[in-house]
């Protein structure tokens, strides 16, 4: 059984409901093919460094995945022919880190930045 670190950009003209159901699309196929998804994170839309599919901005999505190769290869095979999804990536891992990821760490980090940074406290 394979760990796997699993990324896609869906296009930035998708809204928040598609988005969610197309990630309940994809955890279907895993659960179907007898994969476990063990961690789900939205990481929002974000602009893109460069053009892709006519696309300035994407919703980017990361998946905790574990479970056989097979169920991996079947949720890319119909990532591939899907309009929505622009790009995704699959990597093997050793062993799924623990804890929000370090996007959500960073943006937890900047949000409490924001928030925690007062004038009066300096005085």
């Amino acid at each position: 059984m394979g760990l796997y670190e699993h990324t896609f950009l869906v296009r930035q003209d998708a809204a928040q409901s598609q988005v969610d159901a197309l990630l309940e699309q994809y955890k279907g196929i895993l659960a179907a093919g007898g994969a476990k998804v063990e961690k789900v994170e939205q990481w929002g839309a974000k602009s893109l460094t460069f053009r892709v599919k006519k696309n300035r901005k994407a919703y980017f999505c990361f998946m905790n995945i574990s479970g056989p190769h097979a169920a991996v290869a079947e949720m890319e095979r119909l990532m591939a022919i899907s309009e929505d999804v622009i790009r995704y990536m699959t990597i093997s891992v050793e062993q799924l880190e623990e804890g929000p990821s370090a996007m959500m760490r960073r943006r937890d980090d900047r949000r409490r930045d924001e928030e925690g940074f007062n004038m009066e406290d300096m005085s």
